[in-house]
């Protein structure tokens, strides 16, 4: 198995949490792209963000995303990564693109704090502004969509390897 699954969605729909436990399942490697860039760039997400803007950080992460070279990998993104074009590209010339579904009053819950999360948002954006912006993107991204508003990691994961026979 050389292809990838890159999980993609709002900060809090689960991609982190049913990364983890459908890369044991599947017996793949594991990779978060906002630890990539944590690791690479020497400081947390929100320090890069406070340090280079939105549009700085969203360059950083095109960049660090679109040159990750991985195989036999489940890939947690960031939220932020589908308003880059060029990685979006990258990750789906890698493998599959699953959209983990969370409806804005769930990730609203889920979410405490957009700034020590390194949550990618415009001044005076309400979480739902967000949403708004970015569920078109998910969408046109993803090569399947999942509920992941249940709470359970494992649901989510079993819906997504019965959704994809060559996982198995």
């Amino acid at each position: 198995m050389t292809k990838n699954i890159s999980l993609i969605g709002m900060p809090a729909a689960g991609k982190s949490s049913v990364g983890v436990i459908l890369a044991k399942y599947l017996n793949m490697n594991f990779a978060d792209t906002d630890i990539i860039i944590q690791q690479e760039k020497g400081k947390m997400l929100f320090e890069l963000i406070n340090e280079h803007g939105l549009e700085g950080f969203c360059r950083i992460e095109e960049e660090v995303v679109s040159s990750i070279n991985l195989t036999n990998c489940v890939i947690a993104t960031g939220g932020s990564v589908v308003l880059s074009s060029r990685a979006m590209e990258h990750l789906k010339s890698l493998g599959d693109v699953v959209y983990l579904e969370a409806p804005v009053d769930i990730v609203a819950k889920r979410l405490s704090d957009l700034n020590q999360r390194g949550v990618v948002y415009k001044k005076g954006q309400t979480i739902k502004d967000i949403f708004m912006e970015r569920v078109p993107l998910y969408e046109k991204w993803a090569d399947l969509k999942v509920d992941s508003s249940s709470g359970r990691p494992e649901d989510v994961m079993n819906f997504i390897i019965n959704s994809f026979s060559g996982y198995r």
